[in-house]
């Protein structure tokens, strides 16, 4: 069953596994705001575009206060050799079982070439310190969307 989610709304509390193996809970991470961006696949064009763009903001995000977590599909060692690859530094994590992808609702039908297969929107949630989703981006085009959403997450450290 897919989430519809809304700003204002609990983020669900998912279950992540970290590069090293580990298991995150998302709850783990309140206390300050979090930028939580799901995309398909490592490594390929546009997912390494963003991977690389939000990287290139972290010092700021970090100012802001704001944690960054990208989320996909692929297991943890291919996150490990995704990131070494790309120089990123922005924390990767994994939804191997998609748990994390049907509680956001990022899991859905796509086409290409008119085959319909299933596969992870790409989509950007900004949580705040308490776990609210405060703004959500859907079908996100990946040119600029790292800094829109340095703004956003700006705007609410300031609030």
């Amino acid at each position: 069953m897919m989430a519809e989610l809304n700003p204002g709304d609990m983020a669900p509390d998912v279950t992540l596994t970290t590069p090293e193996g580990g298991a995150l809970k998302l709850s783990q991470m309140l206390g300050r705001p979090i930028v939580l961006y799901f995309y398909p696949k490592d490594d390929t064009s546009g997912c390494t575009r963003e991977a690389q763009d939000f990287s290139h903001f972290k010092a700021a995000f970090d100012s802001a206060g704001v944690a960054v977590l990208g989320v996909s599909k692929d297991p943890p060692a291919k996150h490990v050799k995704f990131a070494a690859k790309h120089s990123l530094t922005v924390a990767l994590a994994s939804d191997e079982d998609g748990s994390a992808c049907e509680g956001f609702g990022t899991w859905i039908e796509k086409s290409l070439y008119g085959r319909k297969y299933m596969g992870i929107d790409r989509a950007t949630f900004l949580i705040d310190a308490e776990g609210r989703i405060a703004k959500i981006w859907r079908k996100v085009k990946v040119p600029g969307h790292a800094e829109a959403v340095l703004a956003e997450a700006e705007a609410m450290a300031r609030a």
